[in-house]
């Protein structure tokens, strides 16, 4: 063997050892561009003023507390900490419980910028579900209290307004548009846009799918209540469009048109679990109907989320995912 091979052989393993290292370099390079840290909140909305303690400051809220009928005051972080178990399985990955505390965050900042919160029980946030956001203090885990601490202080922003954190439990197989989705009268906002949900993987069957009759009087019910029109005896019921997810964003129960969100709300939405309408007939004085999903579908779909944490991403991630071209920002220490 000639000196020159020689020489080859022994930079070999050197030679393999640096590529292995630049690609590693670069592969971490191209994992911290994919979203820009949280910013020190220069360029973020303003903390509603009912809230505002001073610069870099946790805010102070009051809370009506639904099962005790009384308002008590607490800092932000723990009252978020309560919205996260009460909205999201607290055994689940922290980073996915985490990308949950960004939008809870969010949610309650814009609410409160928005309409002060809740004036009408005088308070800031509320633990009833129909009027703010879920809420369990009982299920807060040492995991619900690290995935808050993490994203302490981050909100997600839009053109410096706080966004519309929409987020539903599982999307289906892609998440709505807000118009289709929630019927919502603003249109839709730039960055709600149409994903793959990455949980139609992990999502158990009998969680994912769902099946539902409703009496033709049911239907007939609630078709009047919404149009004010009695729509006569109910023949036919069909999906008249569906929007760029797939739901059905309207249907036509004879001859009048309703929303897709309103009927599901008017029917039951934990019966109709979606709008993601895969398949319906009228059968024995009957509408049955079998679809995917469970909520709206706008925003963040909680099961796609404890997919891409099992999969490593950042909570940050994970919200970047579900909404376009939006900032994290830092609003306190």
């Amino acid at each position: 063997m000639s000196e020159n091979r020689k020489n080859v052989r022994r930079f070999v393993p050197l030679l393999l050892v640096i590529v292995l290292l630049a690609v590693y370099i670069a592969s971490c390079q191209m994992r911290n561009a994919r979203v820009d840290p949280p910013t020190d909140g220069s360029d973020a909305p303003e903390i509603p003023e009912q809230i505002d303690r001073g610069e870099r400051q946790e805010p102070v809220l009051t809370v009506f507390i639904a099962e005790r009928n009384t308002v008590v005051e607490m800092p932000m972080e723990e009252y978020i900490a309560g919205v996260v178990a009460g909205e999201m399985d607290p055994k689940w990955p922290v980073e996915a419980l985490a990308a949950q505390a960004i939008l809870a965050r969010t949610f309650t900042m814009q609410k409160i910028a928005e309409t002060g919160g809740v004036p009408h029980r005088n308070a800031h946030a509320s633990t009833d579900i129909e009027e703010f956001q879920a809420y369990s203090a009982a299920d807060i885990t040492d995991r619900v209290r690290e995935a808050v601490r993490v994203t302490r202080g981050e909100v997600a922003c839009y053109d410096n307004n706080f966004i519309w954190a929409w987020f539903n439990a599982f999307a289906g197989p892609r998440t709505a548009h807000a118009d289709e989705g929630l019927a919502f009268e603003g249109g839709n906002p730039p960055y709600i846009h149409s994903v793959e949900s990455p949980g139609e993987e992990i999502i158990p069957e009998e969680e994912g799918s769902w099946a539902a009759s409703f009496t033709l009087d049911q239907v007939r019910r609630s078709v009047t209540e919404m149009t004010g029109q009695d729509p006569g005896v109910v023949q036919s019921v069909e999906i008249e469009e569906t929007g760029p997810s797939g739901r059905a964003a309207f249907f036509r129960v004879n001859d009048q048109i309703i929303s897709g969100p309103g009927l599901r709300l008017s029917l039951g939405s934990t019966e109709m679990r979606s709008t993601f309408v895969e398949e319906l007939n009228i059968e024995g004085g009957s509408l049955k109907m079998n679809g995917t999903g469970y909520g709206h579908g706008v925003g963040l779909c909680q099961w796609g989320a404890r997919a891409m944490a099992e999969e490593g991403n950042s909570p940050e991630e994970i919200v970047h995912y579900f909404y376009r071209d939006i900032d994290i920002i830092s609003l306190w220490d």
